[in-house]
């Protein structure tokens, strides 16, 4: 028996969920599926493997994870054996399961490719799922069709996502809708919101949003030079350019705002401890693509002599780069998508939103790349520097009310007139991704310089910049945007401290939940992790093998599995692989006298 301390949310949340597995004592059905919708930093994955392990207690079941990325699978993995869960991310539609794991971890985009989905619907037939980030699964029509094949018969389907979200042309499997003025809105069964985290206290960190405008000059298709900032009205192509033109590395716009974002980043590393200084702190550019992600990080190693780690999808070590800046106290990150979403790295504190990616489900997501609590921090205030655009500002805006909201103590003067939400937003929609490749295909920047940066609450409320009337020769200044250095911040505390650790109604005593193999020994390695490093020993040794005898690798890794009584390595167990290698070594010591 082992005892999980939830958090208030989690443990209303529960409580709702197993709720739904009591029959209806009309006709005795469950709720099949509940959607949980809770902020980033919120503690998701520890409610829903809770969740998922009461209800394995009852029964033994498989359990299921669909997680938007692989790299994620192994955080899900890591995140299961904490809670005495062992979970499969290695696993492939041409393997079975091994006994000695309680279940898998797999993405939307491998259920929907070969025959993932048909296999999973056997596997998972009565178990239970959770699908993390289910709005991905309407991201293509094969997604969900896959998701639907997989899990139609499951016990129970657990769906998790950090921000509401709507319909597009397709509707997700085992999601329920409102229609709404807006379209129609997934109904989630809980809702735990940014300013409902802050009001708990060690949650989430309160989020800053430097704003910039600046002076962009571009050359259209026809050969039209046009000048904008961000305070002008343009149409929606108009506005697309004018952001990509800012995010270009031609122009000043981008160093002007990266030279900001280092200094703040630097600030916060040599501060003191209890002004909210930390010297492990980290920053991340989120950028527009693979190139563009490059250009940034030479920049940031070039002109601001600091180092800049570069993760993007194309590249195989990407998983081990993210995972190894979460643990060390390197500076700089910069990825396009890999990091906007889900990934756990609890140092960011400094970031810059430097994509064209302007939807709004998108930005809440990679904010919340910044938001996650460090316990035992005093004062952990995060700063997102933003473009100016009237879509990103209507975006922070209303991050940025639910946090001053919370934090502004009563009376205190707002300053929302300064600041208009909207900006003309219907007007300067941002194109999405296929408009931009046909509308920039002919298109050139001439010069984008940084003219105002701003420090967003609810309006401007903190930092400034001037320069020469010649926009060539800008001169940036910028007041300190730093918690205790800037009177904008001093009417907001830091978020109160957790009431909730210690209440014994927040605790649950779970039995531990043995595999088909049995209880598999607690350790601080994964099964998974374990199960990695024999299959590698093993390899291993089969290439020595393979040396030695002078047969090929099938025929060693054959009678590898012969003399240990293992059928296939990729559903062996631990103990079996263990076994392998040990018999294995042993066949290699008699060869080599």
């Amino acid at each position: 028996m082992s005892t999980i301390t939830l958090r208030p949310w989690q443990r209303a949340a529960f409580d709702l969920f197993t709720a739904g597995a009591r029959p209806d004592p009309t006709d005795g059905t469950i709720h099949q599926d509940f959607l949980a919708v809770a902020t980033p930093g919120a503690g998701k994955t520890t409610f829903a493997l809770t969740c998922a392990r009461a209800a394995l207690a009852e029964e033994s079941r498989p359990l299921v994870v669909v997680a938007p990325t692989s790299h994620l699978k192994t955080q899900w993995s890591l995140a299961a054996h904490r809670l005495g869960l062992e979970l499969d991310p290695r696993w492939s539609p041409g393997d079975g399961l091994a006994r000695d794991v309680h279940g898998l971890v797999t993405t939307y985009q491998q259920i929907a490719t070969g025959s993932a989905a048909a296999k999973l619907s056997g596997l998972a037939a009565d178990g239970f799922v959770i699908l993390d980030e289910v709005h991905h699964a309407g991201h293509e029509k094969a997604w969900g069709d896959g998701i639907r094949t997989a899990f139609g018969h499951a016990y129970r389907r657990l769906s998790l996502s950090g921000t509401p979200f709507r319909s597009d042309a397709v509707q997700i499997p085992f999601v329920r809708y409102d229609a709404t003025g807006e379209g129609e809105l997934a109904h989630a069964d809980y809702t735990y919101g940014y300013g409902d985290a802050l009001r708990d206290g060690g949650v989430v960190r309160p989020v800053y949003f430097p704003r910039v405008d600046g002076d962009m000059e571009w050359t259209t298709a026809a050969g039209h030079v046009v000048s904008a900032s961000f305070q002008d009205e343009l149409t929606r192509d108009q506005g697309s350019m004018r952001l990509r033109t800012a995010l270009s590395l031609e122009g000043e716009w981008m160093p002007s705002v990266l030279a900001k974002a280092v200094d703040q980043l630097r600030t916060i590393r040599t501060a003191p401890a209890d002004e909210g200084g930390q010297p492990d702190a980290g920053g991340l550019v989120i950028a527009s693509d693979q190139e563009h992600a490059h250009g940034i990080a030479r920049l940031l190693r070039d002109r601001f002599n600091v180092p800049a780690d570069v993760v993007v999808s194309d590249d195989p070590g990407a998983s081990k780069k993210i995972e190894e800046f979460s643990k060390n106290d390197r500076p700089w990150m910069v990825s396009v998508r890999m990091v906007s979403e889900g990934v756990d790295i609890p140092r960011l504190r400094v970031g810059v939103f430097a994509t064209t990616t302007s939807t709004e489900l998108f930005f809440r997501q990679a904010i919340g790349r910044f938001v996650r609590w460090q316990a035992g921090r005093a004062s952990q205030k995060a700063y997102v520097y933003i473009p100016d655009d009237p879509r990103l500002r209507a975006h922070a805006f209303s991050i940025a009310e639910a946090r001053r909201h919370v934090l502004r103590p009563p009376g205190a003067e707002n300053d929302a007139d300064e600041f208009q939400p909207d900006g003309g937003l219907e007007e300067q929609r941002v194109a999405d991704d296929a408009e931009q490749l046909a509308l920039f295909s002919e298109f050139s920047v001439v010069h984008a310089h940084a003219t105002d940066i701003s420090i967003h609450t609810v309006g401007a409320d903190g930092g400034v910049i001037a320069g020469d009337s010649d926009p060539a020769h800008v001169e940036v200044r910028f007041e300190p945007t730093y918690d205790t250095a800037t009177p904008a911040f001093d009417d907001e505390p830091d978020p109160p401290a957790p009431f909730f650790a210690s209440d014994p109604a927040l605790q649950i005593d779970l039995p531990e939940i043995p595999t088909a193999a049995g209880l598999v020994p607690a350790g601080s390695l994964s099964n998974a992790e374990i199960k990695d490093d024999l299959r590698t020993r093993n390899a291993h040794v089969a290439k020595r093998l393979v040396d030695v005898t002078g047969w090929n690798h099938a025929k060693v890794q054959a009678e590898m599995n012969r003399r240990a009584g293992v059928n296939r390595v990729a559903t062996a167990t631990n103990e079996q692989l263990a076994r392998r290698l040990r018999y294995s070594e042993s066949w290699l010591r008699q060869l080599l006298r």
